[in-house]
């Protein structure tokens, strides 16, 4: 089916792989465009049988348990971005010539249907912060007058987007490693990679295929390539990007930025990037006290979110107040409450070692609530560098062990409670032995590095968990 638009699916015999929040939007979508549509998927649990008889009585096949054959006369895969490349189902499309896309390659492909002028794409991934950094990016150009939302990985549908009766001058769009890899002619007007750590590796195989991946943000760029100056692997992406001729590099720095970067200047977000004269010159986008929070990885994805906009043409005054009206999810360096002079902060979306780090370097003296589902991550690096900040730490979850090692190793002097129980309880205990720990003037801080669901439904029950037992101490 090539790299461009298709313009009539009357006929097509399409497969979607997988139901669930991307799957069925696709299979509707394809369907209403005419095409003939098999929906695959692997489980037959009650949920999925509920989806496929919501699209079994639009028409369309739908094949439980069975998601690693080819229906016989596919002309095209569409998949949902969770499933792993090597999966069987895309060996046998390999071999019979299918191509394969997922839903933001779908979407990409069907920007300007019906005549409709496509709104270009402000595209934004990384390990973290890209939900925090879309959001900031969508406040900045609103604050512009531009009509724009803030969609992809964030759970807004692409497809509602660009097919839905709202039209957008432009988009922000955050695009996981998974969404990607299954969108190979995704061409963004400027995107920024905000940072690269291991994550996902057991999808990706390795963190050489991983950080390739993230890479496929900046093909085709038009206008503007953002890295992290701080994080050389961003930039060699970069480096090594096939993008449009004039398109230029734009880096981001906490300190003092060079030509052609954006940075801080004694509490200052300035531009050296997007001005006249750009070896002399710096415009003054906004202050370091008009970003909520104010930690140093928030103040990072500030500044790719405003090197986007103004790579779009957005005037300073608006990046201010796009910032300043800008209010960070639930679970995101949450403060919670004060107790007797101690700070209580909910970061539970830092389910990674690479966002705990971020988190950790946010405070001078910590209690740090951590552990749960490690995905194969290891701790050591993490530990070394917080082992000076640490008054104390509280383990739960599965896979607290490694945690507890590496403090072994590399923080034997700080005091830590290791709950054994793995109950949703347990946070009340963990957040009771935290305030038994803590002094004035310390923060107890809730940043697992792991994921959430060996104790709970997700990251969010977690840090409302944590906020409930906060609470709870304050009440008494």
């Amino acid at each position: 089916m090539g790299s461009g638009q298709v313009t009539d699916w009357q006929g097509k015999n399409v497969t979607v792989a997988g139901l669930g929040v991307s799957g069925v939007p696709a299979a509707k979508v394809l369907h209403g465009l005419g095409a003939r549509v098999t929906v695959v998927n692997d489980g037959d649990d009650e949920r999925a049988r509920a989806q496929a008889a919501e699209l079994q009585a639009l028409g369309i096949t739908v094949r439980l348990g069975d998601g690693d054959s080819l229906p016989d006369g596919t002309e095209l895969i569409v998949t949902a971005p969770g499933w792993k490349p090597d999966k069987a189902l895309f060996r046998a499309a390999e071999k019979a010539d299918v191509p394969v896309w997922g839903d933001v390659e779908l979407a990409w492909r069907l920007r300007g249907h019906g005549g409709r002028t496509p709104a270009p794409w402000l595209a934004v991934t990384g390990t973290n912060g890209k939900t925090t950094t879309v959001q900031m990016l969508a406040s900045i150009l609103r604050a512009a007058g531009l009509r724009t939302a803030a969609v992809g990985n964030i759970g807004v549908s692409l497809l509602d987007a660009v097919l839905g009766e709202e039209t957008y001058d432009v988009l922000a769009v955050e695009l996981s490693s998974y969404q990607l890899h299954w969108a190979p002619s995704l061409r963004a007007h400027s995107a920024a990679v905000l940072n690269l750590a291991p994550d996902h590796l057991d999808w990706h195989g390795s963190m050489e295929a991983y950080a390739a991946d993230k890479g496929r943000i900046y093909e085709g760029n038009r206008i503007a390539c953002v890295y992290n100056a701080a994080d050389k692997a961003t930039e060699d992406l970069v480096r090594e990007a096939d993008v449009e001729e004039g398109c230029r590099a734009i880096g981001f720095t906490p300190g003092t930025p060079a030509p052609s970067q954006l940075g801080v200047v004694d509490g200052i977000l300035v531009d050296r990037a997007f001005v006249p004269n750009r070896q002399k010159n710096a415009q003054e986008l906004a202050e370091v006290a008009d970003i909520r929070p104010p930690a140093p990885h928030n103040i990072a994805n500030a500044l790719a979110a405003a090197a986007l906009a103004r790579a779009y043409g957005v005037p300073a005054a608006a990046v201010r107040e796009g910032l300043r009206a800008f209010t960070p999810d639930a679970h995101r360096i949450a403060h919670v409450a004060d107790l007797d002079g101690v700070a209580y902060v909910d970061d539970s979306k830092a389910t990674n070692t690479h966002a705990a780090q971020a988190s950790l370097a946010s405070y001078e003296s910590i209690v740090w609530i951590a552990g749960g589902l490690a995905k194969g991550a290891t701790f050591d690096e993490l530990v070394a560098g917080a082992a000076g900040r640490l008054r104390g730490v509280v383990l739960i979850g599965a896979d607290r062990g490694l945690i507890r090692d590496a403090l072994a190793r590399h923080a034997p002097e700080v005091p830590v409670v290791d709950l054994d129980r793995t109950d949703t309880g347990a946070m009340l205990q963990a957040v009771q032995e935290a305030k038994r720990l803590a002094r004035a003037g310390d923060t107890v801080l809730l940043a697992p590095a792991c994921a959430s669901m060996d104790m709970f439904v997700n990251y969010n029950q977690r840090g409302d968990a944590f906020a409930a037992a906060v609470r709870e101490l304050a009440a008494r």
